[in-house]
C-alpha cells in the first residue's frame, strides 16, 4: 500500500509536531508518524512538565528562540482554551561565586531588554526562606518564565496539526537503506510513504535509524526525575511561593508542585546510556540517594519527604548541547532534526518554524546546528 505526501515527518514529539504543524499551515500536504504515538512515555517530550526560561549564557540565539516560543505556546494555549498549559511560576537561576555562565546570562538578558531581577544573597534569603542557599552567592529571577505541561502541550500541537488537515499515523519506520535522495519510507506494517521531503525528528531514535552517521554523535542518556510530597498544609513548595529553579553549578533543577503532583527535583548531569525502546524505566536507588542528599541540604523541610512519583526519561545529547538541524549529507531531501540535549522542549515552536522555513525556502542553517559541528566527544557548553 502506498500513500503520497509532500512532506513526511517521522517523530511526533515536540520538534516533529511543531515542524509538521508549521509545514501544514504553509499549505503543504504533511504526514506525521510515530512508532508509539505523540508524546508517549518513551519520548523525551513525554512527561508532566518542562521548564521554559529565557537565559542561556551568551548563546543569544537560544534566548531569542525561547522568547519567541513562549509567545507561540501561549497563543496556542489561549486559542485552544487551555491557558493552564503554561504555568507562570517564574524561574529562579542560582549563581555561585565566580559564575561566568550566569554572569553572561545577565548580560544577554540586559542587552535584549528582557525582564529579569538580580537578587543578592540577602534578597534571596528574604524572598525564599524555604531554601538553604548554601554556596549560592546571588540569583537571577525571570518573572515571565515558568513551566509547560509537556505531554498535554504536545498533544494539543498534534490536535492543531490535524485540524489544519494533517494526517497522523501510529507507525514504526524501518531504517532507510541506500544512498542518495529518498523517495519513500516503509513501516514495519508494510506501509510505503512517498514524499518529496522527509524530516526525521525522532530524538533518541535518530542513531537507531542512521547508525553509521549518528552513532556517537547523538547520545541518549537516562535521566531520572522525582516528585516529593510536602508536609500537610504546607504551601511553601507551590507557586507563587516556590518558583521553578535551576542550579547548573550544583547540577540540579526543580519545579514547584503543579496540579498537586508533588515538588519535582531532578539531576541535570548526564546519566547512563539508555535504549529508548527497551529500557526498564524504574528509578534507581543510587540516583534517588543523590537527589535526596541535595534535597535535604537545599530544602531542609523536605529532608524526609516521601517520593510520590518517579520517572525515567532521557536526554538525547549532541557533543556540545547545540541542536542538530541539518540536511543529510547524502540525501538533500532528508532532514535530521534532534539533539534536544535536555533543554530543547521549550524551543519547539520556534524550532519548527525555523525548519519549516528552510524546507520551503532552501536556506542554509546556522553553523551551530550543522551536522559538521557534531563530534563524538562530549563537552557540554549549552545548558
Amino acid at each position: 500500500m502506498k500513500q503520497h505526501y509532500e512532506v513526511a515527518v517521522i517523530g511526533a514529539g515536540v520538534f516533529g509536531a511543531w515542524t509538521a504543524c508549521h509545514l501544514q499551515k504553509s499549505g503543504l500536504k504533511v504526514v506525521l508518524l510515530d512508532a508509539y504515538g505523540p508524546a508517549n512515555n518513551r519520548a523525551s517530550s513525554g512527561g508532566e512538565s518542562r521548564i521554559i526560561r529565557l537565559g542561556y549564557g551568551a548563546d543569544e540565539i537560544y534566548t531569542r528562540w525561547a522568547r519567541r516560543s513562549l509567545g507561540m505556546w501561549q497563543e496556542l494555549f489561549a486559542s485552544a482554551g487551555h491557558p493552564e498549559l503554561f504555568q507562570p511560576t517564574g524561574v529562579l537561576r542560582l549563581a555561585h561565586e565566580g559564575d561566568t555562565y550566569e554572569a553572561a546570562t545577565r548580560q544577554t538578558l540586559r542587552r535584549l531588554g528582557l525582564n529579569f531581577e538580580e537578587l543578592n544573597r540577602a534578597e534571596l534569603e528574604q524572598r525564599y526562606p524555604q531554601f538553604d542557599f548554601g554556596e549560592v552567592a546571588w540569583g537571577l529571577y525571570e518573572p515571565d518564565s515558568g513551566a509547560l505541561l509537556a505531554r498535554r502541550a504536545v498533544a494539543l500541537v498534534v490536535e492543531e496539526f490535524r485540524k489544519l488537515g494533517g494526517e497522523c499515523l501510529h507507525e514504526a519506520v524501518i531504517p532507510p537503506a541506500g544512498t542518495g535522495a529518498l523517495d519513500k519510507i516503509t513501516t514495519q506494517k508494510g506501509l510505503h510513504i512517498n514524499a518529496g521531503t522527509f524530516i526525521f525528528a525522532c530524538g533518541p531514535w535518530l542513531p537507531k535509524l542512521f547508525p553509521s552517521l549518528l552513532a556517537g554523535r547523538i547520545n541518549p542518556t537516562r535521566q531520572e526525575v522525582f516528585f516529593f510530597g510536602a508536609p500537610p498544609g504546607d504551601t511553601r513548595f507551590t507557586a507563587p511561593q516556590m518558583p521553578t529553579w535551576v542550579d547548573f553549578t550544583a547540577g540540579f533543577y526543580g519545579l514547584p508542585d503543579l496540579e498537586n503532583r508533588g515538588f519535582k527535583v531532578a539531576l541535570d548531569t548526564h546519566g547512563a546510556e539508555i535504549d529508548p525502546d527497551c529500557a526498564e524505566r524504574t528509578a534507581s536507588p543510587k540516583i534517588l540517594a543523590q537527589v535526596r542528599s541535595f534535597l535535604a541540604a537545599r530544602f531542609p523541610a523536605l529532608g524526609d519527604a516521601p517520593v510520590l512519583e518517579s520517572r525515567v526519561c532521557q536526554y538525547e545529547n549532541t557533543s556540545d548541547g547545540n541542536f542538530l538541524l541539518d540536511r543529510h549529507p547524502n540525501a538533500r531531501n532528508v532532514w535530521l532534526v534532534g539533539g534536544g540535549s535536555g533543554h530543547g522542549f521549550k524551543h519547539g515552536p520556534a524550532l519548527g518554524a525555523y525548519v519549516a522555513a528552510r524546507v520551503n525556502d532552501g536556506g542554509a542553517v546556522e553553523a551551530c546546528f550543522s551536522l559538521a559541528t557534531k563530534a563524538t566527544f562530549r563537552r557540554r557548553t549549552v545548558f
